[in-house]
């Protein structure tokens, strides 16, 4: 019994001893667990902080990078507008196609030059909207580096254009289709015309003038015995005589006219109304011609100064001109526009106008298409209107033929001019 209640007694003691143990080892693993987890809610924390830093710094990153985004394409338009101001500006013609051959682009000058809008021509393929030689060349694909061509524009105007036509590159060096650029050479090539002619001319009648005044002697000595014949001549060989007078006269007249060509011209410079000075012409011209409609297109037709007498000559001719073009009787209109320094006078006529062939030859002294014509009255024209510093020409088609000429409206220095 004693020892059975001893066994008892120690096996209570060790259950006891084994639950205090059990019990401090629990509340050992609770503090552990405990602890454990208040560490891992401080890692998570640190982890949540940190992400909500990195999103506000990523917030900020891209608000950075929304105003750098607006201000490249801020900077990309003003590039563009700029480059679009160089392309306007520019006084040359700049025309743009694509691979196919439409039209993308165009300047002011190329509008102004062909007569053309960019709204009616842009996204049009080329051949609805040049005409040959362009048409030609962009038919061709080749590159041109530098040309001259002859250039007829819808609106029926004729040019000289300088033309280049060279491959459109993009950024990687690629054709992505073609690009003119031309010039308007017309004023260009009058002038470089002119200033040929008036060595031409110049050269011709120092020789001719020499010439002349030795053909004016032996006329005189003809003009002389015919005189004498005419008295003694049996009246019936009279009209032979008559007419060789009568040639005679003709020919002094061609020499005298010559001379007056080939002979230095003096200016004498004074103020002169344009408007009595053309009324008085178109009177002398004209007479009982009522088959023959003027129309002067200006409000007020303005002066210049300028010789009187040498400018009555000229448009004396050009308004005789005008006339023997419409023997059936037309139209004879008259323009004027005045500039900074110079004023514009057109003079057209409804006749039948000049062959292309010919055009360039008719300032040239004695040449004619007339039957009666000594070929002097446009050289004479050219000769007045070049001694005023100015500049003439001409225009001819189906309708008529217009003569331009330009003229300073100032008092320039007097001089002499030997042509």
């Amino acid at each position: 019994m004693n020892e059975g209640l001893f066994l008892i007694t120690i096996l209570l003691l060790f259950m006891i001893f084994f639950l205090f143990v059990l019990i401090r080892v629990t509340l050992r693993r609770r503090k552990e667990i405990e602890k454990l987890g208040k560490e891992d809610d401080s890692q998570v924390g640190f982890i949540v902080g940190t992400f909500h830093e990195l999103v506000a710094k990523l917030k900020e990153k891209e608000k950075e990078l929304e105003s750098l985004r607006k201000r490249a394409e801020e900077r990309a338009e003003v590039v563009e507008g700029y480059n679009e101001y160089i392309l306007q500006s520019v006084p040359s013609g700049v025309i743009s196609l694509d691979s196919d051959l439409i039209v993308t682009k165009l300047n002011a000058a190329a509008g102004r030059i062909l007569n053309l809008k960019a709204e009616e021509v842009i996204g049009k393929p080329y051949h609805e909207i040049f005409r040959d030689p362009l048409k030609g060349i962009l038919d061709g694909g080749t590159s041109v580096e530098r040309s001259e061509l002859q250039y007829v524009a819808s609106s029926g105007k004729s040019m000289h254009l300088g033309l280049a036509v060279t491959p459109l590159m993009n950024a990687k060096k690629e054709a992505i289709g073609q690009l003119m650029v031309f010039t308007d050479l017309t004023e260009l090539k009058a002038l470089q015309s002119q200033a040929e002619l008036r060595d031409r001319l110049s050269s011709l009648g120092e020789m001719a003038a020499g010439m002349a005044h030795e053909l004016r002697n032996p006329m005189g000595v003809i003009a002389g015995y015919t005189k004498l014949l005419s008295k003694k001549v049996d009246p019936s060989l009279g009209h032979i005589v008559d007419s060789v007078s009568q040639e005679v006269a003709v020919m002094d007249r061609i020499i005298t006219d010559f001379l007056s060509f080939a002979r230095p011209t003096e200016i004498n410079f004074s103020r002169v109304d344009l408007d009595a000075l053309i009324k008085n012409c178109l009177v002398g011209v004209l007479g009982e011609r009522g088959d023959i409609k003027v129309h002067l297109t200006a409000d007020r037709i303005p002066s210049l100064y300028g010789d009187e007498i040498l400018l009555r000559q000229a448009f004396t001719n050009l308004v005789q001109n005008a006339v023997e073009a419409m023997p059936q009787g037309g139209d004879l209109k008259f323009g004027f526009s005045l500039k900074a320094e110079s004023v514009e006078i057109t003079i057209s006529d409804s006749g039948h106008g000049i062959p292309e062939k010919i055009k360039d030859k008719i300032f040239l002294p004695f040449y004619t298409t007339k039957d009666k014509g000594t070929g002097l009255g446009l050289a004479i024209v050219h000769k007045i209107v070049v001694s005023h510093r100015g500049s003439i020409s001409v225009e001819s088609g189906e309708k008529g033929t217009t003569f331009g000429i330009r003229l300073p409206v100032g008092r320039p220095r007097a001089r002499t001019d030997s042509m």
